[in-house]
């Protein structure tokens, strides 16, 4: 389903960005028998209610004027906040995260793991630097960046 999410995010995009939000991420998945389109988008200060209903009202004139229709159901569209863990989908948005608390998943282990969390320190041209927590003791991990298969905002306890 990636063909229709490939079709309608640079329709959606603009609109996002005319609200001064931005687009975080879009997915379209089956659950039971209903298909949603879920649009996921943020905000300097946090994203509210207020500008999820403007942007659905926003993006659903749009995606509902777009001739043929891509979509092969019916679905529903759902837009709102990602959530405090945040998915950080575009080397800009892991560049904004400097500093902030974050949870790498990896293609290939990194340091014998297959994920880690910390503070991001700094981003290179070919890796990421993360603050981890081993045990008692703090390190500075360098993480290739070819290897980081899903990157987020996350929550330290």
């Amino acid at each position: 389903m990636s063909a229709i999410i490939d079709k309608v995010t640079p329709l959606v995009q603009p609109i996002i960005e005319d609200l001064g939000c931005e687009l975080v991420d879009i997915e379209y998945v089956k659950e039971g028998r209903n298909w949603y389109l879920r649009i996921f988008a943020d905000k300097e200060g946090r994203i509210d209610i207020e500008d999820c209903a403007l942007i659905s009202e926003k993006v659903g004139e749009v995606l509902d004027g777009i001739k043929p229709d891509p979509f092969p159901e019916a679905y529903f569209l759902e837009v709102s906040s990602p959530g405090a863990e945040k998915p950080l989908k575009t080397e800009e948005a892991i560049q904004a995260a400097i500093g902030e608390y974050v949870h790498f998943d990896y293609y290939v282990p990194q340091h014998g793991e297959k994920q880690h969390e910390g503070f991001l320190v700094a981003v290179e041209d070919d890796h990421y630097e993360l603050e981890v927590r081993i045990k008692t003791a703090t390190k500075i991990l360098n993480i290739e960046k070819k290897a980081v298969a899903k990157a987020r905002l996350a929550i330290q306890f």
